[in-house]
């Protein structure tokens, strides 16, 4: 199989490849970009909800150099991509509308290489609104959702199905689905109500790629497929022109290497080194490492991983603390030197009726779990024999947003902002304030 290397503006061809599937909490960046490196020639980001990613703004994250598609006052993006994967990453939405599938198409058609729309999740949480699976039995809205996305953006569209129980319905909803315009179909080779441990149906995916001439990539053999060899093997059982694999992959990324597979600990050490570098949710991270580890989750490291809350913990387990340490270091100095270009610092207070503000945001994860700015304070009060602080909170109108003002002595502090708990808002309160005396606040 060979690989697409082609530039951002080449279109992307869905025959003669491996990919890695979409997976829920398994696709975010570090995963998808360690298949590319190991071997992938296309990877698919998670299943994304049209109604979640309408209420997302597309903003360019200058320190992590990547296209960051995030709520308003959210922590975390709900998309992360970068554009080492840019000519390669397929997005992938679970969408019953075809007009909000378009909104949606158009939100990340310049920062993707392809637009998925997944028509075979069995889960609850896709099918009850209409998504996943539930649109098999939809012929109709298909042929909209499809037809309006293909019609509506300049990149390649796909659909993801679930086989159906007569053979002749399913070769009906294939042809239907080419009959759209898309560039590929994806063909789960299962029935929606059939689970991994059931047998692959080989052969209905390969009657399936003989009734179109669009590329059908074919899924659902992680049962059978233990090492690179299976991923073709799989290919000529069914007469696909490509192979997606989904949980073969999540055991082991190095599934897509033509040279073997790598140990385990190689293979969690170079997550890692992606998941530091791309700032990634520690508890994402932590549920990739437990499906790698798989049985051994049970040996005392699995379990010391179970305890872990933050990515530097997980980094520690794997004699990666030092690395993370050095990429903080790295990043801390490149975001003083952005704010330096743009004139700004937000170690810098200014006075603002009377409060001492900055602009900080307090994320829980970023410090170690028996340390808060408050604590800190307090303790610190104690010392210098000041009254304990206080702290006054207001709330946004009718939001959940809150700001608050600590007092230390005759002074006050606040941030500018605004949280969605009084909790979060008085620790970065505290955290002005400790950064305003010259005071270390705990952060990692």
């Amino acid at each position: 199989m060979t690989s697409n290397t082609g530039g951002a503006s080449s279109r992307l061809n869905y025959a003669d490849k491996v990919m890695l599937a979409p997976m829920v909490r398994i696709g975010t960046l570090p995963a998808r970009l360690l298949a590319l490196d190991y071997g992938a020639d296309v990877v698919y980001c998670e299943e994304l909800i049209d109604h979640s990613m309408l209420q997302c703004q597309r903003v360019e994250n200058e320190l992590l150099d990547t296209i960051d598609f995030i709520k308003e006052q959210a922590h975390h993006p709900v998309f992360r991509t970068c554009a080492k994967e840019r000519d390669r990453v397929v997005f992938q939405m679970g969408t019953a509308d075809p007009e909000r599938a378009l909104k949606v198409a158009k939100l990340v058609e310049n920062d993707v290489a392809g637009i998925d729309v997944n028509m075979g999740c069995p889960k609850e949480y896709s099918t009850k609104g209409g998504m996943g699976a539930a649109l098999l039995s939809n012929p109709e809205k298909i042929k909209q959702i499809l037809t309006t996305l293909v019609n509506g953006v300049s990149i390649p569209v796909t659909c993801k199905i679930r086989i159906l129980p007569k053979l002749e319905d399913t070769l009906s909803l294939v042809q239907l689905i080419e009959s759209t315009g898309v560039a590929a179909v994806a063909v789960h080779g299962r029935y929606k109500e059939e689970r991994p441990r059931h047998p692959v149906h080989a052969d209905v995916i390969k009657a399936i790629s003989q009734a179109v001439s669009i590329p059908v990539i074919a899924n659902g053999g992680s049962g059978v497929i233990n090492r690179y060899e299976d991923l073709q093997r799989f290919r000529e059982d069914t007469g696909a022109s490509s192979v997606m694999v989904a949980r073969a992959a999540q055991w082991n990324f190095s599934i897509f290497r033509p040279e073997g597979m790598l140990p385990v600990d190689d293979v969690i050490r170079d997550y890692l080194r992606y998941a530091v570098d791309y700032d990634n949710v520690a508890l994402n991270s932590k549920y990739v490492l437990q499906q790698i580890l798989q049985a051994e989750q049970q040996s005392p490291r699995g379990q010391k991983l179970l305890a872990t809350q933050a990515l530097r913990e997980m980094c520690a387990l794997w004699d990666m603390a030092d690395y993370y340490d050095e990429v903080q270091v790295r990043r801390q100095a490149k975001q003083e030197e952005l704010e330096r270009k743009k004139g700004l610092s937000r170690y810098e207070p200014r006075l603002v009726d009377g409060i001492y503000t900055m602009h900080v945001e307090y994320i829980r994860k970023e410090y170690p779990s028996a340390v808060s700015p408050k604590t800190i304070l307090l303790n610190w009060s104690r010392t210098e024999y000041l009254p304990q602080p206080t702290y006054e909170t207001v709330k946004q109108g009718s939001d959940t947003k809150f700001n608050s003002v600590v007092t230390v002595g005759d002074k006050r502090y606040a941030s500018s902002f605004w949280h969605k708990a009084k909790k979060l808002a008085e620790q970065a309160a505290a955290s002005v304030c400790l950064r305003t005396l010259g005071l270390h606040d705990g952060k990692l």
